[in-house]
Formats: C-alpha cells, sequence, structure tokens
C-alpha cells in the first residue's frame, strides 16, 4: 500500500520521500547561533552582579543560592514577579532599550524589600519575534545595572525568539526575584498605630505604570522628552535595608505602584487604620503636571495612576521619624514627612489624600 496522498509514479526527491525543500530552524524564523551570540554577551554582564551566596555560573538548567553563605540564621523566602507594562512601547519606539531593564529589576526588588527582605536573586524573561544580538546585550546589561544598585545576582533567565508571535522590533520583558528576611524582621510589623508618621521617598518619575494613559496623552499631545518617559524606576533596596537594620524603626513600607498612593498605602497597614496624606508636602516631577495638563486627566485619576512624585512610603512612630528620616537621607533618599496615620471610619477610603490639586500648582 502507498502512503495517503503519494501517487504510486511520484518522485521521491526529499529526505522524507516529498517533492519539497528542506526547512531548518533558522529558515522558520529561530536563530539558535544568534541566542548563543547574545549569552557569550550575558555570561559578563551577570558576572557583574555576583554576590556572596552565589553558587555556580550560567549555563546550568537552574540557577543555585546558597542561603547559609548569604548569612541568614532563619530565613524566611519572600519573592516577586513583574514586568515592564507598556513603557516597553515607548522603549520600542524611541529605539532606547538601555533602561528598561533596570525597571524591570526595580518592579520586583521593591516589592521585595517592602517586606523587609533583602533581595537575593532574579532571573529575567525575554521574548522576541527576531532575535537582534545588540537589542538584546543592551536590555539584559540594564537588567544587569538594576541588580547592581539592588545588590542581588542576576543568575539565569530565558531568551525566547517567537517569530509569528511579536511584530517587527517589539520584544517582551518580564522577571522574578527571591529575597530573604530574618523571620523576626519580616514588615510590616503588628504594632503600627494611631498617630504614627507617614514618610515619602521621592520618585524619579513615572517609574513603570500608567503607560496606557501616557501614550494616549503623547498621540493626543504631540511629542514629549523620551528621556522624561524611559527615566528608570528608583530601586530603594540598599537605603531602605540600612535604615531597617540600623534604625530598627520602620514599621511598614509601601512600594506606589499602579493604583497609586490610595491603592497602595492601605496594603502595609492593619485593619481599622488609615492614612492621611497631604500632598502640599512634595512636588512631583515636571512630567506629571505635564501630563495633568495636556490629557485634562482629573486629580484622582492621576493619583490612582501614578505615584505623582513619591515612589515608595514608611510608616514609623513619630519618635523616630527623625532619625529614620536621616538614615535614609544618608542613602541618598529625598524624604518628606507626608501624612499619618490614624484610625479608619468604616465607611471612607483606608488612605486619604488631602489637597491634592496643589500638586499641580507651581
Amino acid at each position: 500500500m502507498n502512503e495517503p496522498g503519494l501517487k504510486p509514479d511520484a518522485p521521491q526527491d526529499g529526505p522524507s520521500g516529498h517533492n519539497k525543500p528542506p526547512l531548518t530552524y533558522k529558515e522558520a524564523g529561530v536563530d539558535i547561533d544568534a541566542g548563543d551570540a547574545l549569552v557569550e554577551h550575558i555570561k559578563p554582564l551577570a558576572k557583574s552582579t555576583d554576590r556572596r551566596g552565589v553558587m555556580g555560573g550560567l549555563g546550568g538548567f537552574g540557577g543555585l543560592f546558597d542561603l547559609k553563605a548569604a548569612g541568614f540564621r532563619d530565613p524566611i523566602l519572600v519573592s516577586g514577579t513583574d514586568g515592564v507594562g507598556t513603557k516597553l512601547k515607548v522603549a520600542i519606539e524611541a529605539g532606547i532599550p538601555d533602561t528598561v531593564g533596570i525597571d524591570l529589576v526595580a518592579m520586583c526588588v521593591n516589592d521585595i524589600v517592602v517586606q523587609g527582605a533583602e533581595p537575593l536573586f532574579f532571573l529575567d524573561y525575554y521574548a522576541t519575534g527576531k532575535l537582534e544580538v545588540e537589542t538584546g546585550r543592551r536590555i539584559v546589561a540594564g537588567i544587569a545595572e538594576g541588580c547592581r544598585r539592588a545588590g542581588c545576582a542576576l543568575i539565569g533567565g530565558e531568551t525566547a525568539e517567537m517569530p509569528g508571535m511579536y511584530a517587527d522590533g517589539d520584544y517582551d520583558l518580564a522577571g522574578f526575584s527571591v529575597g530573604a528576611a530574618e523571620r523576626d524582621e519580616l514588615l510590616p510589623r503588628t504594632d503600627i498605630a494611631p498617630g504614627d508618621v507617614v514618610l515619602g521617598l521621592d520618585s524619579s518619575g513615572l517609574h513603570s505604570n500608567g503607560y496606557s494613559l501616557v501614550r494616549r496623552i503623547v498621540a493626543r499631545g504631540g511629542g514629549y522628552d523620551m528621556t522624561a518617559l524611559l527615566e528608570p524606576t528608583r530601586i530603594y533596596v540598599k537605603p531602605l535595608l540600612a535604615a531597617i537594620r540600623g534604625t530598627r524603626a520602620i514599621k511598614g513600607l509601601a512600594h506606589i505602584t499602579g493604583g497609586g498612593l490610595p491603592g497602595n498605602v492601605p496594603r502595609c497597614l492593619p485593619d481599622g487604620l488609615r492614612a492621611r496624606l497631604d500632598a502640599r508636602q512634595w512636588k512631583p516631577p515636571a512630567v506629571f503636571g505635564w501630563l495633568r495638563a495636556e490629557g485634562n486627566v482629573p486629580t484622582d485619576d492621576m493619583l490612582r495612576t501614578f505615584n505623582c512624585g513619591i515612589g515608595m512610603i514608611a510608616v514609623v512612630a513619630r519618635a523616630d521619624a527623625e532619625r529614620v528620616k536621616q538614615a535614609l537621607a544618608a542613602g541618598g533618599e529625598t524624604v518628606r514627612e507626608i501624612g499619618i496615620i490614624e484610625p479608619a471610619p468604616t465607611s471612607e477610603a483606608d488612605c486619604v489624600v488631602e489637597h491634592g490639586d496643589s500638586l499641580w500648582r507651581s
């Protein structure tokens, strides 16, 4: 019997008996050699992030880390994963892939440190339709820079070339980090109470949230300085860890991401308490005012979409506020007293931002 679809007298030229040219993985759109070339660029970048606890190097099926060698006695693991969102589209359209890797690390490690944990290592996932080695190298160089700023090691990752999944020039990024805290040093603490002070740490700009709205506003209002739109997310890890360990006074932390201050501050507060913030106590970078004016965005929307100039908050007892401020300032942070913790009426929000419109006054 003949195979279905084959005529008895059909010429059988190919290796499988079909009269078709052979196909290779590269002709299907996946260039293994380009992937190998990128790995060679990545190895020294990863090596530059080495820290105590790292075992081995790149190339294995999994990354190894020794918690005991890192100095922990009774560790609890804390993990976080995130992406960069549609800020990637701004980077792609601007042809500037150098800083989104910093954003990727920042979005993960800032979430870990608010639990009182030290980020230990990071892994990334980079996907594209056609692998451009130089673009990939610049992206991973940004990831390595973010890891150095956070004090964590880049111990692995994945580069995926997937033709047909992405438009020409597009790419996607995701990552995750694992950290550790001593069991008795986890945050938030249980003793947050009315009268505690809320300290705000300045953001570097938009960070990595709200870019679907940003892109709509830019499209409506014409061009804007791409360096401002692509300013990388501030990494707060080292100053916060130094203040946590040096003062033993920080009760709670909140990373201000999507949802802004109203959506994130309550995440570190126990039931029955809320934060009352005074927006007159800080001034956001100019990009926020431009977005608000160009998009005619209501203040409530601005506050729930963007960090509006405060990228991290810390809750401390009033008696400890000044020394925590000094410790954070010594680490390079700009710190302001922006609010207070109070009992929460059950019918009202867990975070009230008063005088929000003052943010847009010169």
